[in-house]
């Protein structure tokens, strides 16, 4: 009867032990991932927003091209409706778009 509970025993701990050690390999290995992830992915830089008067229209006159370009873009599929006619708009409007921010808005003209 104790040779049985001795064998059950050895082999509980032979066991417990196999377990243990994978835990701990695994263990290593998420510590070297992580270590191998810190170094490869950059943390993220803070920028601090601007807050001049500049920055300020800067601002401004982004969010009046982008209600311009998305107020084309909208009136174009609520007249046409056509998904062609609509893909042509959006490809023209980028393209046309810087052009028309440097007339508008370039201080040098």
């Amino acid at each position: 009867m104790s040779k049985e509970r001795a064998r059950r025993r050895a082999e509980r701990e032979a066991r417990r032990e196999h377990a243990m050690r994978l835990n701990e390999r695994r263990q290593a290995r998420a510590a070297r991932r992580r270590a191998r992830r810190g170094r490869l992915v950059p943390r993220p830089v803070r920028v601090a927003r601007q807050g001049g008067l500049l920055a300020r229209r800067r601002r401004a006159r982004n969010v009046v091209v982008l209600l311009g370009f998305l107020l084309v873009q909208a009136l174009v599929w609520l007249i046409w409706g056509s998904a062609f006619l609509s893909f042509g708009v959006l490809v023209f409007s980028l393209l046309l778009a810087p052009v028309l921010v440097t007339l508008a808005f370039d201080r040098r003209i």
